[in-house]
């Protein structure tokens, strides 16, 4: 199982991320990436990653214990930090999307428009 842990809903990825996630993990599980609150200091984000690590827990759960089990954690950057460090103290494979950013820029009546094409081509380990 791949947990998904981002604000990217699974069913909104290409075909080739979905295809690539299913071929290593067998499915794909969304855990919505909170908002956290601008104003959040140490002691939330500490909370906030507890709680989801819980939850990502009771998600392994489920599967047999020689299924391929990992956490893609994509988000803000405090939070997915703090729940990435927790997911590697556990033993839990934490992954990244890897995308290749196509970008173009064109000027309209004095303004520019930039248009960014994300073409994803892989997941990646955070080391």
């Amino acid at each position: 199982m791949l947990i998904n842990f981002s604000n990217h809903p699974s069913d909104k990825w290409t075909d080739d991320q979905k295809n690539c996630a299913i071929a290593l993990y067998g499915e794909v599980k969304d855990l919505p990436f909170p908002v956290v609150p601008t104003g959040a200091g140490k002691t939330e984000i500490i909370t906030m990653a507890d709680n989801l690590i819980d939850r990502i827990i009771a998600m392994k759960a489920e599967i047999q214990e020689e299924e391929a089990f990992a956490v893609m954690a994509q988000g803000e950057f405090t939070l997915t930090y703090a729940v990435v460090n927790r997911l590697r103290k556990l033993g839990i494979t934490a992954l990244s999307a890897v995308t290749e950013r196509i970008s173009t820029e064109e000027v309209v009546n004095g303004e520019v428009r930039k248009t960014a094409i994300f073409r994803f081509a892989g997941f990646r380990e955070y080391a």
